[in-house]
């Protein structure tokens, strides 16, 4: 229990990297540009702004996941605004970074990444399925914890889905998040390995002692 509340402050003093700082505002800066090119195929708008996401709770950890969630929803309401700025919408968005953070970031003894005696990187050892696995525990969680439960409840809520159709809406809403995990986790299991083989690459992660 101590090391999952100490693994806050880690994340925390991420953000004293100037290097660190440089990276998370790209990726944000990343998940609008995903935002605006989301896919309307009329029953489903498949977005992967997520992405950015996911890779920021990956490097950065819990913490700045959540400011990073923040932030891309106020910057997103500011660049493209649709109706009223109601912030438990960003809250929410907020929890998203935080919920990949929690589970993805693990970075700090090199877990994710393997190298040979020379400290060069040959391999990322997610490809043990130990990444992939906590890949598709976190698109979970964020799926079912965020889209299917608190958004459908906040849409009901502020009357975005209105009560008597509120089992179909259900329905809809499962239906588009199965369609949309279908690509959302080739995506991650392909993007996490490479974001993390950047971010070595970058001076962000520690070279494993020798033993």
């Amino acid at each position: 229990m101590k090391s999952f509340f100490s693994m806050f402050g880690k994340s925390a003093k991420e953000l004293t990297n100037p290097v660190n700082l440089v990276k998370v505002g790209m990726l944000i800066a990343i998940s609008m540009v995903l935002e605006m090119f989301s896919i309307d195929l009329t029953f489903v708008k498949i977005n992967f702004a997520f992405l950015a996401i996911a890779v920021i709770g990956m490097l950065f950890g819990p913490t700045v996941g959540f400011v990073a969630g923040l932030a891309c929803d106020i910057v997103g309401f500011i660049a493209h605004p649709s109706g009223a700025f109601i912030p438990v919408y960003t809250l929410v968005a907020g929890l998203q970074g935080l919920i990949y953070g929690i589970v993805l970031y693990s970075k700090q003894d090199g877990q994710w990444v393997a190298s040979d005696d020379a400290g060069e990187r040959k391999s990322v050892k997610g490809l043990d399925v130990t990444l992939f696995i906590r890949a598709v525990i976190a698109r979970l969680l964020d799926v079912v914890i965020i889209n299917l439960v608190i958004n459908t409840s906040l849409n009901l809520h502020f009357g975005y889905i209105h009560a008597d159709s509120y089992s179909a809406a259900i329905v809809a809403r499962v239906a588009k998040n199965v369609i949309e995990l279908a690509a959302d986790i080739p995506l991650l299991f392909a993007l996490l390995p490479a974001a993390l083989v950047a971010h070595r690459k970058t001076g962000g992660l520690k070279k494993k002692s020798a033993a």
